[in-house]
């Protein structure tokens, strides 16, 4: 009777924390897709824009530009759909469909694209190198996930698509810690370094810990 609490005590908590993370991963999602629509106007009077406005002169970063926002928002919104168990239970199909279009979206337009716009980059070296590096990460995690699915490795999938998914949330993460730094009055170009290492960083060591508490749970299963 005792451990049938416990356990039932152990799943409701278990059931919170993935609601107090799921919630806000969601509002701030679909706030970023929000605020991304606006861009499509193709209006010049946006601060990105006026900011580099002479990198808009080209033809050719001006629609990696909007190709990146849009395959952004894209595959964003796709991997909450990949990462929804109600969906994986209810439809598999829908997982598939969605895992595609974000695979496809990352390696042939939002990676590429960010490798060619991160030589053009806001700040010093480290932080286009930071953005290169974030691009290529991208392109990579997404590729070896790929690759382990095709292979039948679902475990391996799923890892490498957790690694995947939180280089392409620094979109959502850096914004956050910039709201944040800007109403503690940080200077401007400050906070757009710090809250740029800190999305990446972050991210990084959350996916890693998500993947070692998952594979912590994978290997008790066999433990039995």
């Amino acid at each position: 009777m005792l451990n049938s609490r416990v356990t039932t005590l152990r799943r409701s908590a278990g059931v919170f924390a993935r609601m107090l993370f799921w919630l806000p991963v969601g509002f701030f999602s679909l706030l970023l897709i929000y605020n991304t629509l606006p861009y499509f106007s193709f209006s010049g009077e946006f601060d990105f824009i006026r900011e580099r406005s002479f990198l808009f002169e080209s033809r050719f970063y001006k629609t990696c530009f909007y190709v990146h926002i849009l395959a952004g928002a894209i595959c964003i919104g796709a991997a909450l759909i990949q990462f929804s168990k109600y969906v994986l239970k209810k439809s598999t199909m829908i997982h598939r469909i969605s895992g595609r279009v974000y695979v496809f979206v990352v390696l042939c337009l939002g990676a590429p694209t960010g490798v060619y716009m991160s030589f053009f980059a806001k700040g010093s070296f480290w932080e286009r190198s930071l953005f290169l590096f974030m691009a290529l990460s991208w392109f990579i995690t997404t590729w070896y996930g790929l690759a382990a699915i095709l292979k039948r490795n679902i475990l391996a999938h799923k890892i490498w698509m957790i690694r995947s998914y939180a280089m392409a949330m620094t979109a959502v993460t850096f914004r956050i810690y910039h709201i944040v730094f800007y109403l503690l009055d940080w200077d401007h170009l400050e906070n757009y370094e710090l809250s740029l290492w800190i999305s990446v960083v972050g991210n990084m060591l959350v996916a890693e810990y998500i993947i070692y508490r998952k594979s912590k749970t994978y290997l008790k299963s066999f433990s039995i």
